[in-house]
């Protein structure tokens, strides 16, 4: 089964919902619980009264998920219009909920759908609105492929339908093609909280990134965490991308030496 989750918290997370039941045949199982068939599986839509970052407990109110697909709100200092997609866990500490250094299972062909769906309808809406990869950041840590759809920044970005549609359909795209396409899965380290890099290469080429160790969380990382975010990926994590003008210079010979500890190719871009 695959899981779409829903916070009555978050105005954006609620405006995302009401496309996915508006133009999808998803039926009432009880208050708050909606449930299709798509692609011959089936698919539940839940509304949390919670924040989804703090939604830790969500595997065990619904085992035998496949895939959770947190639609949400994205929040930022730039007020940047943004469609982002990335995996939920903590590389270090765990300030917005989840646990410390764990990682979700990051569902990398899953994510790679729904950033191609945002960028594709973004352009045909002319909706002026960045497609992007996040890092990995944020609660919960779950056991299972989990993965954030979000529409930001800004209270007026949260009430935008026609980018809420977007969102919707990006969430319901990835649904259809879960378990069917297989592009080359590595993991991203270096850059920015949202590395353009990454996302152009996955927009134009054969390749979908899972867990993203951004800039400034390098420092913060050790063998361990680096080796679940390569292990704590659904397909086969084949090498490293590494942003190498978006890593420290200090930082550049601990990541290698890691990388090889843990024996993870890498390539520089």
């Amino acid at each position: 089964m695959i899981l779409i989750a829903a916070s009555t918290k978050d105005l954006a997370s609620v405006n995302i919902a009401r496309q996915v039941l508006t133009n999808y045949p998803f039926k009432p199982i009880k208050k708050g619980v909606y449930t299709a068939e798509v692609s011959g599986r089936k698919v539940e839509l839940v509304m949390l009264d919670e924040e989804l970052v703090y939604a830790q407990n969500v595997a065990e109110l619904y085992p035998l998920i496949d895939l959770i697909i947190f639609i949400s709100r994205h929040s930022s200092l730039s007020g940047t219009p943004t469609l982002s997609v990335h995996t939920p866990g903590n590389l270090g500490n765990a300030d917005l909920g989840g646990t410390p250094k764990k990682v979700s299972i990051a569902p990398a062909n899953a994510m790679k759908s729904a950033l191609s769906t945002m960028a594709k309808l973004a352009e045909e809406k002319d909706l002026n609105y960045k497609v992007c990869y996040e890092c990995t950041h944020h609660g919960p840590s779950l056991d299972i492929p989990a993965m954030f759809a979000e529409l930001g920044s800004t209270p007026k970005e949260w009430e935008d339908i026609k980018a809420a549609e977007v969102v919707a359909h990006a969430a319901m795209k990835t649904v259809e093609d879960f378990g069917q396409k297989v592009s080359k899965t590595v993991l991203g380290i270096g850059g920015p909280h949202y590395n353009e890099k990454f996302t152009k290469m996955a927009l134009e080429g054969d390749i979908a990134f899972g867990h993203i160790i951004p800039k400034y969380a390098i420092s913060q990382i050790d063998e361990t965490v680096l080796r679940q975010c390569s292990e704590k990926t659904l397909e086969k994590v084949e090498f490293a991308v590494l942003d190498w003008k978006g890593i420290k210079g200090e930082d550049k010979p601990y990541i290698v030496e890691m990388l090889e500890k843990i024996g993870l190719k890498f390539q520089k871009t």
